[in-house]
Order: C-alpha cells, then sequence, then structure tokens
C-alpha cells in the first residue's frame, strides 16, 4: 500500500490525463446524429437582402426583437472587419447597432483579397479606431487581437509597435523575461485600448514540423513544466495591465500535421496524453480566464466531430473533468475546418451546444462576407425558439461574459 501510495504521487500528473482520455473512451461518446447539411453557395455572392430572406427570422424581424435574448447572442460574438478608420455607414457601424456584439477582432492583413491594411497601420490610428469603436458600442467591447510574438503578431515592429519575441524563443530563456516581455506587451495593449490577447499557446512542441504551431515557433517548447512556467508569466505580465488572456488550443494541437485553418485536422493516432497537462495546470492555478478551444478531430475524445463542435471535448472534459468555469472561446468559425465541412448555421450551433461561449467570426479566412455575422445570430435564435438550444445556456454564456468584461474593468 505504501508503494502504491508513493507511486501516485510521484506519477499522478502523468497519469491523470491518460485516466481522462481511458475515461472517456470507455464511458462512451456523447455524439449526436449530424443534420443534412445545407447546400452549399458561395457566401461572397450573398448579399445582405438575400441574407435576410433565409429560412427562420428575417434579419428585419431578428433585429427588431423586443425579447433581450437577441442582445445576449450578440454578447457571445466576437467579429471582423475590414477598415482602419471609423464610418457612419460602415458594415461594423451596423453590426454594433443591430447586433450588440460583445466584441471585435483586429488584423493588420486582409486574407481574402490579401492586401494591406485591414484595421491597422500605426499606433496613432489603431488607438483612435478602438476608441471610435468603443464611443458607438452600447456595451463596451471586448477589442480582442492575436498577438503572440514572433510570427503570430498583428501589432508589428515595422509599423511602430514594440517588437515580442516568438514562444519558442522566449522558451529557451527564463521565465521572469517572459514576465517582463508581457507586462511591456500588456501596457502597449492597454494604451492602445485592446483588452483581449488570444494567447499565449500552450501546445506542446511535440511536432517540430507542424506546419501551424511547431514550424512557426509558436509553442514555448515540448516540456511540459517549460510550458506551463512561460504561459503562466505570460498571463501574469498581462494581467498586470488589466488583459484578459486565452490559452490555446484545447485539448491540444501540437502533434498535429495538418493545418486546421486550410481544412480538417485529425490528431486521433498523434495525439499525446500529456497534451492535455498544460491546460490542467493553468485551470488548477485558476490563471486562465478563458480557453480557446481549437478544430482538431480527434475519435477518441468524439466521433464524429472536431473539439469545438463536440459536447465531449468541450462540456464533458473541459468543463466537468478539468473543472474548468471560466469562458470557453471556440476557434474562428471562418475556418477550413469548419466552413469547408459543415454548414456556417450547423456549426454556430453545434459550437454553442457544445458548451462555446464566445465564438469568433473573423471574415478573414477565404471569403469576405458581412452577413455572416447576421446569420449566426439568427441561427442560434432560430435554435432557441425550438428548444434545440435551451435559453438557459445562452443566458449562462451571457452572465460569464459580462462578469468577465465587470473583472476586467471593461464594464462597470
Amino acid at each position: 500500500m505504501a508503494f502504491v501510495k508513493s507511486f501516485w504521487q510521484k506519477n499522478y500528473k502523468k497519469i491523470i490525463p491518460v485516466l481522462v482520455l481511458i475515461l472517456l473512451v470507455l464511458g462512451g461518446h456523447f455524439v449526436f446524429e449530424r443534420k443534412e447539411q445545407p447546400n452549399k453557395e458561395s457566401q461572397s455572392q450573398k448579399s445582405a437582402a438575400e441574407a435576410e430572406k433565409s429560412d427562420g427570422l428575417s434579419l428585419k424581424e431578428q433585429t427588431s426583437l423586443p425579447n433581450p435574448l437577441q442582445e445576449k447572442v450578440g454578447q457571445m460574438l466576437i467579429i471582423g472587419f475590414r477598415g482602419t478608420s471609423w464610418q457612419d455607414n460602415s458594415f461594423i457601424a451596423k453590426a454594433l447597432n443591430d447586433l450588440k456584439i460583445g466584441g471585435i477582432i483586429l488584423f493588420d492583413y486582409d486574407a481574402p483579397s490579401a492586401m494591406f491594411p485591414r484595421n491597422i497601420v500605426n499606433p496613432n490610428q489603431t488607438k483612435q479606431l478602438i476608441g471610435n469603436l468603443q464611443k458607438h458600442s452600447s456595451v463596451p467591447l471586448f477589442i480582442s487581437i492575436d498577438v503572440e510574438g514572433g510570427y503570430v503578431n498583428r501589432l508589428k515592429s515595422k509599423y511602430g509597435f514594440i517588437d515580442i519575441p516568438s514562444a519558442a524563443k522566449m522558451g529557451q530563456g527564463a521565465p521572469e523575461q517572459t514576465l517582463q516581455i508581457a507586462k511591456n506587451l500588456g501596457q502597449e495593449l492597454s494604451n492602445l485600448g485592446i483588452n483581449f490577447d488570444f494567447a499565449p499557446v500552450v501546445d506542446l512542441n511535440i511536432n517540430p514540423q507542424n506546419p501551424v504551431i511547431g514550424k512557426l515557433g509558436r509553442s514555448f517548447g515540448e516540456n511540459t513544466q517549460v510550458v506551463i512556467s512561460h504561459a503562466e508569466n505570460f498571463i501574469n505580465g498581462l494581467t498586470q495591465s488589466n488583459i484578459i488572456t486565452s490559452i490555446k488550443h484545447f485539448p491540444g494541437h501540437g502533434s498535429s500535421q495538418t493545418d486546421s485553418h486550410q481544412g480538417i485536422t485529425d490528431i486521433t493516432n498523434t495525439y499525446q496524453a500529456e497534451e492535455l497537462v498544460p491546460f490542467q495546470e493553468l485551470v488548477k492555478k485558476n490563471i486562465a480566464p478563458t480557453i480557446m478551444v481549437a478544430h482538431t478531430f480527434n475519435k477518441n475524445l468524439d466521433e464524429k466531430y472536431p473539439a469545438s463542435l463536440s459536447q465531449n471535448t468541450i462540456q464533458k472534459t473541459l468543463k466537468e473533468l478539468l473543472n474548468f468555469q471560466g469562458v470557453v472561446v471556440c476557434d474562428d468559425l471562418s475556418m477550413g475546418a469548419i466552413s469547408q465541412n459543415y454548414g456556417l448555421k450547423e456549426a454556430a450551433v453545434k459550437m454553442v451546444q457544445a458548451g462555446c461561449d464566445l465564438i469568433i467570426i473573423s471574415n478573414n479566412v477565404g471569403i469576405y462576407d458581412e452577413t455572416l455575422p447576421y446569420q449566426v445570430s439568427n441561427a442560434i435564435l432560430q435554435s432557441a425558439s425550438l428548444g434545440e438550444i435551451p435559453t438557459s445556456s445562452i443566458e449562462a454564456s451571457y452572465n460569464k461574459i459580462m462578469d468577465l468584461k465587470k473583472e476586467f474593468g471593461i464594464i462597470e
């Protein structure tokens, strides 16, 4: 008995993730029948007028609903847009008014047109744009961005922002250096009016040839303790400036061999139990306000759906087994892993049913379609009216979002 106790004390961190995966497999998969996908048409060709005529509530009916549920759904959306300055008749101005969206996401590069700039030119222009966005929003916004450092950094030094090294480079140094880098970044973000950074990456560098993690230097390293230590310091550095962070990409993207931006990413045969450890430990430390869920597919967790659409992954694994109580963010709805395999409305509804609180609609992958957030909002409301999504689920997400905004001083 003493041997068993000693063995458990020394190895429980490695054993628990393995047990989690075994329990998930043995306990059965909470899989639901997938509805027939709607006919795929080019969303870029679909006008706002056509979107209003789509099945269910019209756009006009949706945005004039007296029921406050529509505004609560709006708070669950983070959307991307084109524009470097405020325009009263712009898409984003209308979306703020119509949908009461929860936040926006900024980019320097517009992928659909392969052109610069999209939102970011220099510090003064970016600060002014953000100020106008907040001024015209009835509820203060999440102003979000991807600044991990290195390759994934929308605030590049060539635009006049501070230089941030990659996670791979930070991981080679002392965690205290990462803390200082994050402090400097936090101050810059705060000065600009940005309050939400989708970072740090806590994926393990299991496959150095991984096209979306390892090859881009987005991982702090392959050692779990190194990743945990640097991620903790990165989070603490940003938190000092009241910047919300989001550890990603749950349940782990480091072993993948393909890029989920481009299409389905199956990690069934490459995923290792230790990839769960950084998420597990950072949740235990209670310093991760949000977690971003990946579009990776692992049939050992769910035989049908990728993580971002999977109740078994989000509800059963993240919320129940890891006891995560914060805000769950699902990776960009526009990414190829989703758009190439699911209808937009189906995917949005599945995300909410799975337990996602915040949905990103970047409009910065493949095509640019200003009807997307309207379609997503409409689909969620339709499903709620049919009882497919419990109203209590939307209420719970809304409350978590508003609590997060209060916690980080975005609203009073």
